[in-house]
């Protein structure tokens, strides 16, 4: 069995993503943090270790299909589990499943364990877990394995649209 484990980059060293194209154009202060990953292991959990930060303040990004509206994304802590009927109700469905990893790519542009809510391909309704406000940064994917955004979660409501959502 072959283990893939990449680099972490350096900092000086680290190439503009779509992502932080996106929150220049904004006018979003950021920062880019890049990150030790291993195909092996791409859960926010060894992000988070990775980073030195709580699992609370690393969220991860999922993309859901609903059965009447399509598509949206949740956007919850690392430590969290995507509860499927709050998710389909808080998006007008009467169910909703994770979006199959084969058809990731397709829809947003990105990759298991590089996908930002920022920048997908076509905008998709996007709810943001109400405790990202108990921090006053936040970090999501870059757009690409390896890398993070460590952004104000206000930041990140106000780029992606997204509406809050209680546990």
């Amino acid at each position: 069995m072959l283990i893939f484990v990449h680099r972490k980059m350096e900092k000086n060293n680290i190439s503009k993503t779509n992502v932080a194209r996106l929150l220049d154009a904004a006018g979003i202060s950021y920062e880019l943090i890049p990150y030790e990953y291993s195909e092996d292991d791409l859960s926010a959990v060894h992000v988070a270790k990775e980073l030195g930060e709580n699992i609370e303040q690393v969220f991860k990004t999922l993309v859901l299909r609903g059965d009447r509206n399509g598509l949206f994304v949740c956007v919850i802590p690392g430590n969290f589990e995507v509860d499927l009927k709050l998710a389909a109700k808080l998006s007008g469905n009467k169910y909703c499943a994770m979006l199959h990893v084969s058809e990731l790519l397709a829809n947003t542009g990105y990759i298991r364990g590089g996908c930002s809510p920022i920048g997908m391909k076509k905008h998709y309704p996007t709810y943001v877990h109400e405790s990202a406000f108990l921090y006053d940064y936040i970090y999501i994917s870059a757009g690409v394995r390896g890398l993070q955004v460590k952004l104000s979660p206000n930041d990140l409501i106000h780029l992606t649209r997204a509406e809050i959502y209680p546990l």
